[in-house]
């Protein structure tokens, strides 16, 4: 969990004790007067991040990235609700688990159907080229059984985690003065959504027309399974975008607060903030890890089975550009590229906080 409002406010008010002393003259007689700055402030800490409404006007990030958390929804992997202003919760007893349980047993049926079919093909291989196309179509189908354990194991924890990210912007506001904001995010996302759908049709029909044996009916067992492999690259893309904004966002405000008044006060209220950011992306950490360890995982395996294939095939007959040597290229290449994104802005975000 995140720092308290009552600690926080603990640690931003007991920095004051510092400054007392130059509020008195003779005499005790108080003769500091407020500025607007200061008032401004005096203002802003009456906020409480604990107050749904106020996360809700200030919760710029869940606005932005709303239809990514819908889509997610619509795939019942990731069944969370905005229950109620500024605060997003998941419950075994809620519509959208019953609607992800019903999608998930509806998609299960076609792909057990589809699975049997394709462990049948695979038992009739004899050739070796086409026994690892045919491990490839099984192996895409091993994502839809981790759904229960990455997406609703965890749901309670993401749960937790977009909720802080409300209580943050509201602290962020009371320090800063400014509300944290994403530019282009949803715009973004809005791209993003809509290629990570595109993707999974271009890439399933493309396989299907250069591997043969993977019929076109089979591809519906894959849709759900390939956008929600692309989508949750996608979310891990904007969740290290964000936190990669945020701390961009409060180094700057610090620096230009420290130009215009450099005091205990202001490097301690900013020092809790920056503790609290610390400890969202702990909650980030915690909330995805198991998702994407099996999503690496999952990654790992399908490049090294493709690439393997596609070099024995090379070695065997030649590289002479036939359709299956291009549908495991365009598979391995397919991983490789999302992996690459997953890593690449890991990387910076890491780059950027530090």
């Amino acid at each position: 969990m995140m720092i308290p409002d009552h600690l926080f406010d603990e640690g931003i008010n007991n920095s004051l004790l510092q400054n007392d002393m130059r509020h008195v003259q003779n005499h005790n007689t108080a003769v500091y007067e407020m500025t607007q700055r200061d008032y401004e402030q005096e203002q802003r800490d009456q906020l409480s991040s604990q107050d749904g409404d106020t996360c809700e006007i200030h919760d710029q990030f869940y606005r932005d990235h709303k239809l990514l958390l819908v889509l997610f929804r619509a795939l019942a992997v990731m069944p969370i609700t905005r229950s109620r202003p500024g605060t997003i919760t998941f419950s075994w007893r809620s519509s959208a688990t019953a609607y992800a349980i019903c999608f998930y047993i509806a998609t299960t049926v076609i792909v057990l159907i589809v699975g049997y079919e394709r462990i049948m093909i695979l038992r009739s291989i004899r050739k070796f080229d086409d026994y690892i196309y045919a491990i490839l179509f099984v192996v895409f189908l091993v994502p839809h059984f981790w759904i229960p354990f990455v997406g609703w194991g965890v749901a309670h924890q993401v749960a937790i985690y977009k909720t802080n990210w409300g209580k943050f912007q509201v602290r962020y506001y009371r320090v800063t003065g400014e509300n944290l904001q994403f530019p282009n995010l949803k715009t973004s996302i809005v791209i993003i959504s809509i290629g990570c759908l595109l993707l999974a049709i271009c890439f399933l029909l493309s396989l299907c027309a250069l591997l043969d044996g993977f019929l076109l009916k089979h591809t519906t067992a894959y849709y759900h399974i390939i956008t929600m492999i692309n989508m949750n690259c996608a979310l891990w893309y904007i969740n290290c975008k964000a936190i990669k904004i945020a701390s961009q966002s409060l180094s700057e405000c610090f620096r230009k607060d420290v130009a215009i008044e450099c005091s205990a006060k202001l490097i301690s209220r900013y020092r809790y903030l920056w503790l609290n950011l610390s400890e969202l992306l702990q909650l980030l950490g915690n909330a995805y890890a198991r998702t994407y360890s099996t999503y690496c995982l999952f990654m790992f395996s399908n490049i090294t089975i493709a690439v393997y294939g596609a070099l024995s095939e090379i070695v065997d007959h030649g590289f002479g550009f036939s359709f299956k040597e291009m549908g495991l290229f365009v598979d391995a290449a397919y991983c490789s590229t999302l992996l690459f994104i997953f890593a690449d802005c890991s990387h910076k975000s890491t780059q950027k906080v530090t």
